[in-house]
């Protein structure tokens, strides 16, 4: 029995220790700095660091700056979740076919999945800049002021909003297809069959046992509006005006790298990522729920 275990071990360790340590280095490490920073007042340019206790807490719950941060994260998260969701359900049943077309069309609308935000960003930004790709076609129409998709602050948070859902469309077509594909076909010819039209046997049928690509695409799409930096950064650079698009993920970095305010930062990012863990912790179990009883 002894040697049984100490087998076990072995395998653990041979195989499971090189994993569990870089995600010991990569993630638990800085979170635990984290923690120990968010009670002090640390400055990268401080001569001294001194604990503070709950003060960075305090301020920030009071602090109209991050409020204002959260509000807009909580509105784009609203609009990541919502967008790319529905518009992918309907990519989904447009391409649940067979055909070289159909394929061809499902690499297109993926093809933005695989691009980098940034990359994704600049090339929007050229669109939908005041002299841009999109404003000059509305001019050529007829359009005398055209609108500024990134410099009103009427439309900015909106426009980042579109920008990150048709990037991620393509990830929920994709697993809704795959949810499609899992439908048997037998259900739909017993629904036909007593008399079910085209929309009766979506709600009946396919739309429940899409319950787990619907989990999927909701807690993925919720953690992704949550974190969303880069296309903030490349995009608007949390304006335009005074914070108009800064989410909570872009204050946490202009805080800890422009401010310098390593422990108000550090209070910042702990207090997004309780928040990311609650609200995904509740909705996947909400999710999973709606799974077990379909």
């Amino acid at each position: 029995m002894r040697r049984s275990r100490w087998g076990g071990l072995r395998h653990f360790l041979g195989f499971g220790a090189p994993g569990l340590l870089v995600y010991a280095c990569f993630v638990l490490a800085p979170i635990a700095l984290s923690v120990g920073y968010s009670f002090t007042n640390a400055n990268q340019f401080a001569p001294t660091t001194e604990f503070v206790g709950l003060n960075n807490y305090t301020r920030l719950l009071t602090d109209d700056a991050f409020l204002t941060a959260l509000k807009v994260t909580t509105v784009l998260t609203l609009i990541v979740v919502v967008v790319p969701n529905v518009l992918g359900l309907v990519v989904a049943l447009l391409l649940d076919r067979s055909g070289w077309l159909y394929q061809a069309l499902r690499s297109v609308f993926f093809v933005p999945v695989v691009l980098s935000s940034v990359v994704v960003s600049v090339v929007w930004q050229a669109l939908l800049t005041d002299d841009g790709l999109v404003n000059s076609l509305l001019r050529s129409l007829g359009a005398d002021s055209p609108p500024g998709w990134l410099s009103d602050p009427d439309l900015a948070l909106y426009s980042v909003g579109f920008i990150i859902s048709w990037q991620l469309l393509g990830f929920c077509a994709v697993v809704y297809l795959a949810g499609l594909q899992g439908v048997p076909q037998e259900l739909h010819e017993a629904a036909s069959i007593d008399g079910a039209g085209p929309w009766l046997r979506f709600r009946k049928v396919t739309w429940p046992m899409l319950a787990p690509a619907l989990t999927i695409n909701t807690v993925m799409l919720l953690i992704t509006g949550f974190k969303a930096y880069d296309h903030i950064q490349v995009l608007t650079s949390g304006g335009p005006g005074t914070g108009t698009t800064a989410t909570l993920a872009y204050s946490v970095v202009h805080t800890g790298f422009t401010a310098n305010r390593t422990g108000e930062a550090s209070a910042m990012a702990l207090i997004m990522l309780v928040i990311v863990a609650v609200i995904s912790s509740v909705v996947l179990r909400f999710l999973q729920r709606r799974e077990v009883n379909f």
